[in-house]
């Protein structure tokens, strides 16, 4: 407890590991958890059926697990869910699920979200991403692993982002962004794919090539989806290293709804 500022509001029912560092002035609910080695900075409301991994970093002036803002809700026991060593700089808001969806709004690992964010009810958010400041997101969106969002992007609601995509600063998604995929504009445009992105996580020659291959199925032989489908599914037959990455492509195409399709 000695972590603990004797300014800070910690409910009795709240479990916090006993490394769990809270500055000044911040306010903890009953129902929230907290794991080893989170510091917690000062004026933090955390509320609501909340879970925050190990090592994180909540930076001061934050709100977490906050009641979604929809006019349904009625106090259902919804969550929101973080996982480990995630940076959570000033300002943000992440709200809790909601009973229209899965009732969770999750936040993987090794995070770098800057101020300013919002992440709404349903948000899902996977591992190793940057938010960039004041990227806001409505509720339902998923992001994959690896996602770069640059300054004030905007995503609508139910869009889904592919892993290792990237946006420009002020980019506003009304469409699915397939992985790899760099985009900009208002609404977003695809401009190429994040090939230094995949360089530097250690993506083979042979793999770029691949993902080279995809953008042109996909952005520039004038194919429909179903015939881009066709196409990148062909890639493994001269490229067995690239499966993987056919496969998430592959997948996160046949996800794609017609009414939304994808950032063109």
């Amino acid at each position: 407890m000695t972590l603990i500022h004797s300014t800070a509001l910690v409910d009795p029912l709240a479990e916090l590991d006993s490394s769990v560092a809270v500055g000044p002035y911040s306010v903890i609910g009953p129902h929230v958890r907290i794991g080893a080695g989170t510091t917690i900075g000062a004026h933090c409301v955390i509320e609501g059926r909340t879970t925050i991994g190990r090592d994180n970093r909540i930076f001061q002036f934050n709100s977490l697990g906050a009641i979604p803002q929809d006019k349904k809700y009625a106090g259902e026991p919804c969550e929101l869910v973080i996982g480990d060593r995630n940076t959570v700089r000033e300002f943000c808001t992440f709200n809790i699920g909601s009973p229209g969806d899965q009732g969770v709004t999750r936040v993987g690992n090794d995070n770098w979200i800057m101020a300013y964010v919002h992440l709404a009810h349903d948000c899902q958010v996977g591992n190793h991403t940057i938010f960039a400041n004041n990227s806001q997101l409505a509720g339902h969106v998923h992001v994959g692993d690896w996602v770069i969002l640059g300054g004030f992007t905007v995503v609508h609601q139910f869009v889904r982002l592919g892993a290792h995509s990237m946006t420009a600063m002020c980019a506003l998604l009304f469409a699915d962004l397939p992985p790899f995929v760099m985009c900009q504009g208002q609404p977003a445009v695809a401009r190429s794919m994040n090939y230094e992105g995949l360089r530097r996580r250690g993506f083979s020659p042979a793999r770029v090539a691949a993902v080279k291959s995809m953008h042109k199925a996909l952005y520039r032989d004038a194919l429909t989806l179903e015939q881009s489908r066709d196409r990148i599914a062909g890639l493994v037959d001269g490229t067995p290293d690239c499966a993987p990455d056919v496969s998430m492509m592959l997948d996160f195409l046949a996800k794609v709804s017609p009414q939304r399709g994808i950032v063109r």
